[in-house]
């Protein structure tokens, strides 16, 4: 059946003056509704609360954990990009600048701090412009926040006012998350003297001819290289020097450079002529023109020397230098044969001249020091003492040859002067002392020091020293300018020449034989009729008689008997003997005498 009746059945009522719901009994219509019927919200609590009613009510989640902004906007920085506007009095040029800069917010700390980027030759000390730190908005003590920031508006940070255009996108979203609408962005405007900088000039045409610039992008790094010699043999001290000779295709430029060889005796300074354009004639100078000028311009030259002017076998002179080329590289000889169609390439061969052997000179003997020794100083840089012989030393030491010899002086106080010169056998080495004699006016000790004796008329290169051959009784030696006479031996040096007679002339010995042989036959005549034993008691009484008498001048006794005793050997006759004694008033016995 049809429904005829559609009305709904009250649910709101009142009662003790509240008004509240019941459920209705009724639905539309007056259809009859079930009495355990729940309502929405009761349906509703059923689908939200069935599993608290089953297994209790859940537990409520812990709070989340504080999170300070320090930790929560770690690394996190707003950037906006702005310019300010700076005026340039002192230019005129340019009447302001446009500074373009980025300012940064740090949101841990709500910091800021403004940074330009460095531009490159700008002349201006750019980077960081203002620190970090919170930055003071008013006078009130406010500070600039993130939320006073945004695109297209003004920001006066002490004292100097920035523009924001623009900010990246991580700052664009964060401000749209708080809630903040971004402006539109703006367009960063530019520096106009910076924009001026890089407009291009304009280039002057350049008129049809050789392209510098053709040139040096087609030969760059491409040198000719030719092998010569520079002849300087006219000068003094000059040679012949070998030499690179460098042609720089890019440029049309010349270098030369020295080989250096090693022990050349020359500073290793390769370069001979820097890298420069030669040239090759010269205009007529007029009559005013300077004879010396530090440089020689384009309009002085009539011609440049060019890779055509370079061959081998040709000589070429360079800034006053004859340069003689007598090979060139495998590259120096593709290019003539591909650009000029030159084919012959045979390398000169070059003689030097041999050089003059200088002989060495030594010059002559100062007098200073040993010759030996002074001759190393002619023969070495750092001279070194010369060799001795340590057997000779060894064999010979302590062997000394005394000879007494006699100053042959025309000076009158020289007459009387004795010397005993010394030849040491080890080192062949001689040395001359002076007797001191009293009341002389001459002090006496060393006359020479043990030294090498050249013998007159030597050479340097060759010289001859004396030798004990030369020492003969009545012989001369010169000694550094000094005539010394011999006069007398020690009887050691007879026995010795008697002992080597073999190393020794006939001469010498002979006259050393000759000289002692007088005394020597004195001496055996005095002991050969008398013992050794009487001759010494008489001696014994001889001191006593003279103890007894008044005492006497003994040095002048002995001086008498050395002047009677005119061949040295030491004895005097009876009748010289009694002559002395009463010259000097010494009283003689009769039974001495006759002992005597």
């Amino acid at each position: 059946p049809q429904r005829t009746s559609f009305h709904r059945s009250q649910t709101l009522d009142f009662k003790n003056g509240y008004a509240f719901s019941r459920l209705p009994r009724e639905g539309v219509g007056g259809e009859t509704l079930f009495a355990n019927q729940l309502s929405q919200d009761e349906l509703d609590d059923l689908c939200t609360k069935g599993a608290t009613l089953t297994y209790r009510q859940a537990r409520r989640p812990a709070p989340s954990r504080f999170t300070p902004a320090f930790v929560a906007y770690d690394k996190k920085v707003l950037k906006f990009d702005a310019y300010f506007q700076e005026e340039v009095p002192t230019s005129a040029e340019e009447h302001y600048r446009i500074r373009q800069v980025g300012i940064y917010y740090y949101l841990e700390d709500d910091s800021m701090c403004v940074i330009e980027p460095v531009v490159k030759n700008s002349g201006l000390l750019q980077g960081k412009l203002m620190k970090r730190h919170r930055v003071p908005k008013n006078e009130q003590g406010d500070y600039y926040h993130w939320k006073d920031l945004n695109r297209g508006i003004d920001i006066t940070m002490y004292g100097r006012t920035y523009r924001v255009v623009d900010c990246d996108s991580f700052t664009k979203v964060f401000l749209e998350s708080q809630g903040i609408v971004v402006n539109p962005p703006e367009e960063m405007v530019s520096d106009p003297y910076t924009e001026l900088r890089r407009t291009p000039v304009q280039k002057p045409i350049v008129p049809a001819g050789p392209d510098p610039f053709r040139q040096f992008l087609t030969y760059d790094t491409k040198v000719l290289r030719f092998y010569a010699i520079w002849d300087d043999t006219n000068c003094p001290f000059g040679e012949q020097r070998p030499c690179i000779i460098h042609y720089f295709l890019a440029d049309d430029t010349v270098e030369v450079r020295e080989v250096h060889r090693k022990n050349d005796g020359r500073d290793p300074f390769p370069v001979l002529m820097k890298r420069q354009r030669l040239p090759k004639t010269l205009l007529d100078k007029n009559k005013n023109f300077p004879s010396c000028v530090l440089e020689i311009t384009d309009s002085e030259v009539q011609e440049w020397y060019s890779p055509t002017d370079f061959a081998i076998g040709k000589s070429l002179t360079l800034l006053g230098r004859t340069f003689l080329i007598y090979d060139c590289d495998k590259f120096t000889q593709n290019f003539y044969r591909e650009k000029y169609g030159i084919t012959d390439f045979q390398p000169l061969e070059i003689n030097k001249k041999p050089l003059e052997k200088v002989p060495q000179v030594i010059p002559p003997y100062n007098g200073f020091g040993i010759l030996e020794d002074s001759l190393q100083n002619c023969l070495s840089l750092f001279p070194k003492p010369p060799r001795k012989d340590i057997i000779k030393m060894l064999e010979n030491n302590l062997k000394v040859l005394r000879y007494q010899v006699a100053l042959e002086s025309p000076v009158p106080e020289d007459k009387n002067r004795l010397f005993i010169l010394s030849y040491f056998l080890s080192d062949d080495t001689i040395g001359i002392y002076e007797p001191p004699v009293k009341n002389s006016g001459i002090p006496g000790g060393k006359y020479l020091k043990r030294t090498r004796v050249a013998k007159p008329g030597f050479t340097p290169e060759n010289p001859i020293y004396y030798e004990p051959a030369d020492f003969t009784i009545g012989s001369t030696i010169e000694v550094f300018g000094h005539r010394f006479v011999i006069t007398d031996a020690d009887e050691y040096v007879l026995n010795y020449m008697e002992a080597n007679a073999e190393s020794f002339p006939a001469a010498t010995l002979q006259s050393l034989r000759d000289h002692f042989r007088p005394r020597q036959v004195v001496v055996d005549t005095a002991s050969s009729g008398v013992p050794r034993k009487d001759l010494d008691d008489l001696i014994v009484e001889v001191q006593k008689e003279l103890k007894l008498q008044d005492p006497f001048n003994t040095r002048k006794f002995h001086e008498a008997f050395h002047h009677f005793d005119k061949d040295g050997s030491g004895f005097l006759d009876k009748a010289k003997f009694l002559n002395v004694c009463d010259r000097f008033n010494v009283p003689t016995s009769t039974i001495l005498l006759k002992k005597v």
